[in-house]
Formats: C-alpha cells, sequence, structure tokens
C-alpha cells in the first residue's frame, strides 16, 4: 500500500476540511500542537476510535511522520479517508506554520 500523504501547505489549504488528528503522547501535545488538532495517542486509537471523523478526511500528525504513518496505513485498511502529514511536526515548523503549547504560549516540539 502506497502511503497516502499530504504537505503542510496543503493542509492549511484545506482548513476546517479534515480533522486533524494527534497521535504523539500527551506530554509531547501539550508542549506543542497544530491548533485545532484531536489528542488520541497511539496506545489509545483503538478504544476512542468512535472519535474519528467520517464525514472528513483524517490527516494523522506526529513527530516526524512515522507513528502517523503506522496509524494511516491502518485507518486505511479499516476504510477511513485519511492522509499522512509528511514530515510531522518537524515539517510544519520548517514551514514556518504556527503551533502552540497548551497554556496558550508559541509550542516547541518535544
Amino acid at each position: 500500500m502506497t502511503l497516502p500523504e499530504i504537505t503542510p501547505s496543503e493542509v492549511v489549504a484545506r482548513g476546517d476540511d479534515v480533522m486533524l488528528l494527534d497521535v504523539r503522547e500527551p506530554h509531547e501535545f501539550a508542549a506543542g500542537h497544530i491548533d485545532g488538532a484531536v489528542l488520541i495517542p497511539l496506545s489509545q486509537l483503538a478504544a476512542r476510535q468512535e472519535e474519528l471523523a467520517t464525514d472528513r478526511d483524517i490527516v494523522c500528525v506526529c513527530r516526524s511522520g512515522n507513528r502517523s504513518g503506522m496509524v494511516t496505513e491502518a485507518l486505511a485498511r479499516a476504510g477511513y479517508d485519511v492522509l499522512n502529514l509528511d514530515g510531522g511536526m518537524l515539517a510544519w515548523a520548517e514551514a514556518h506554520l504556527p503551533f502552540v503549547a497548551d497554556d496558550g504560549s508559541p509550542g516547541r516540539i518535544a
């Protein structure tokens, strides 16, 4: 299976047309995440699958794209419309796109 991917700029262009699914650990998310992203850590995904969007594409996000790539493959096999954020949060930051910490301050990648 070819991993369906999307670039940070393509995510921005899609706006609210996608669900941003952050699969990192809570401390990583708290340090810095894309505004509007939903945190469901990889280890909790099976138990929280009912929280996933079925009416729009899901964009999976992690630090570098590896964990989110695994989730993207699994969700695609399960029938979801899903894309992997190519390069993850590292690529998002390299594109100089905004992200925030839980306290509202500028985010950092943990």
